[in-house]
């Protein structure tokens, strides 16, 4: 008997990926008007952002349902084994409930994680998981230190425009357009497992200085554990400048920041061209601010 990792495409961990990590992947819903696509499955990040840059369709996700997750647990269970399942933030999607009602069939068998957070910082606490995993601990033990450390993870976002929260009716169009004049730069961060605006900048390089202030802030990165780095649209040159432009975050502490792509979850609201940072802080006291 073995214990199964399970996690939702808002992870921006696709079918390919968890292959290779020998982890399962349940991916999310993704529409283009009357075009339905599965997420990292037979759509993949790249395919998702020249879509959203050509098309005037807004995209729309759909939470993944509890029978769904039925099937993919009577999979997973069918030798004996055990599943931990970690979700995208409950305050973000239905899709951590309907995986909660569909772990009611299943007993000491499955157990389901809220990471409280999306795209790279869901990331690192599968890839935390993992770590626990090869350790030996338990079912319950990873469940009672997974909803603990998912309290230290930050993960704090640069905005290129507000073009597509716009688009997505999460603000005005007044402004949006006030913001694309003033060429603001936003910044957002998740708190508490909600999205939230942490600061405006005027300008990619004030906005690359206020994310440094902000990781700063939040108690700096804790290398000792999983950190991630993260872009969404068709290339990385603006995460490559602020890698750059942040020098004195990573160096000394890595040789190796983890680069991926975000995904049509995040991406859908973000936008082409955002960057993102997710780590576990060091100072807890610094994460519940």
């Amino acid at each position: 008997m073995s214990i199964k990792i399970l996690v939702d495409s808002a992870s921006d961990i696709d079918a390919t990926e968890a292959q290779f990590l020998g982890i399962e992947m349940i991916p999310m819903e993704i529409n283009f008007g009357t075009e339905q696509y599965m997420d990292g499955v037979n759509l993949t990040h790249q395919q998702f952002f020249e879509k959203l840059i050509e098309t005037d369709v807004i995209p729309t996700t759909s939470q993944i349902n509890q029978y769904r997750f039925t099937e993919v647990f009577t999979k997973l269970t069918a030798n004996g084994n055990q599943v931990l399942c970690i979700t995208m933030s409950a305050k973000l999607s239905g899709t951590f409930h309907c995986a909660v009602d569909a772990a009611k069939a299943f007993p000491d068998q499955v157990a389901v994680v809220d990471s409280e957070n999306v795209t790279i910082g869901e990331r690192i606490l599968v890839e935390y998981a993992r770590q626990l995993l090869e350790k030996g601990l338990t079912l319950t033990e990873l469940v009672t230190e997974l909803d603990t450390a998912k309290h230290r993870i930050q993960l704090v976002a640069l905005l290129d425009t507000l073009k597509y929260l716009r688009k997505g009716g999460r603000i005005s169009a007044v402004t949006a357009i006030a913001g694309g004049l003033l060429n603001i730069k936003p910044v957002v961060a998740i708190v508490n497992g909600e999205v939230k605006m942490a600061g405006k900048a005027v300008g990619s390089k004030n906005g690359n200085n206020l994310l440094v202030q902000l990781i700063n802030k939040k108690g700096g990165v804790d290398f000792t554990l999983p950190y991630a780095t993260a872009y969404s649209g068709l290339n990385d040159t603006r995460l490559r400048k602020y890698i750059v432009d942040s020098a004195a975050l990573w160096q000394d502490h890595t040789d190796n920041l983890p680069v991926h792509m975000i995904g049509c979850t995040i991406g859908t609201h973000a936008g082409p061209e955002a960057i993102a940072v997710a780590f576990f802080s060091r100072d807890h006291k610094e994460t519940t601010k």
